[in-house]
């Protein structure tokens, strides 16, 4: 049987509230399936894929440091934004309008189960799109997410993945560069990775991008990719 999710477009959102609405989704399915491993329920597990974008914020993952945020609250405040530790894998990153943020909930029972496998079939999604633009997205060894001319000295991230699994079901996803401002960038340390710099879509291509289109593409892709259907 085809895999079925259900996409949620929340827009613009506070990281907090987006936050706190995939824990919500993500304690449901792992509930569900403790309960049907107990036998205490038939109900079956469902998959979410929520796309939005958030207010400036900078996000610190389980493997990070604080060091690599390189502003005080003093500096959070002028440039109107936001920080938060968080339970994903990774270290920190930025999110911000003009990135396009995915959070797949998924269940991986109904497709495989293999973070590794996952991350890289998120990472495809993203370089099929980033193909339709004439642009070659590549993977670098060792490192996760989405890069530009990885060979080259100006090698430089479009897309950084972060997640979080529990009894095989995931949160978190990935950040991925459209019209970002990429100056937020310049206040840490991106994923930890001093010799890399960062860039967008829109930086590559030298003008700004349709956002919708970005969307109905990595739509499209993810559910090419991982073989589901939209419920």
């Amino acid at each position: 049987m085809t895999p079925e999710v259900r996409f949620q477009d929340l827009g613009l959102i506070d990281y907090q509230e987006a936050w706190d609405y995939q824990e919500k989704l993500f304690a449901q399915s792992i509930t569900l399936k403790i309960e049907r491993r107990n036998g205490t329920s038939q109900e079956e597990t469902k998959n979410y894929l929520l796309f939005c974008e958030h207010p400036h914020v900078y996000t610190l993952g389980k493997s990070g440091t604080e060091d690599h945020l390189l502003l005080n609250q003093e500096g959070l405040n002028e440039f109107d934004a936001k920080f938060y530790k968080i339970n994903r894998g990774g270290d920190i990153t930025y999110h911000g309008p003009g990135q396009l943020v995915a959070y797949p909930i998924f269940d991986l029972d109904y497709f495989f189960t293999d973070i590794h496998k996952y991350m890289r079939y998120l990472e495809e999604a993203v370089i099929q799109v980033l193909a339709h633009y004439g642009v070659r997205g590549e993977r670098s060894e060792g490192l996760t997410g989405v890069w530009i001319d990885t060979d080259k000295p100006t090698a430089r991230k479009i897309c950084a993945m972060g997640v979080k699994s529990s009894r095989w079901v995931t949160m978190h996803g990935i950040g991925f560069n459209i019209n970002s401002n990429l100056s937020y960038f310049s206040h840490i340390v991106p994923c930890g990775i001093e010799d890399k710099s960062v860039t967008s879509l829109q930086q590559e291509l030298g003008s700004p991008v349709d956002m919708q289109e970005v969307k109905n593409l990595l739509k499209e892709k993810l559910a090419s990719q991982f073989g589901f259907t939209y419920a």
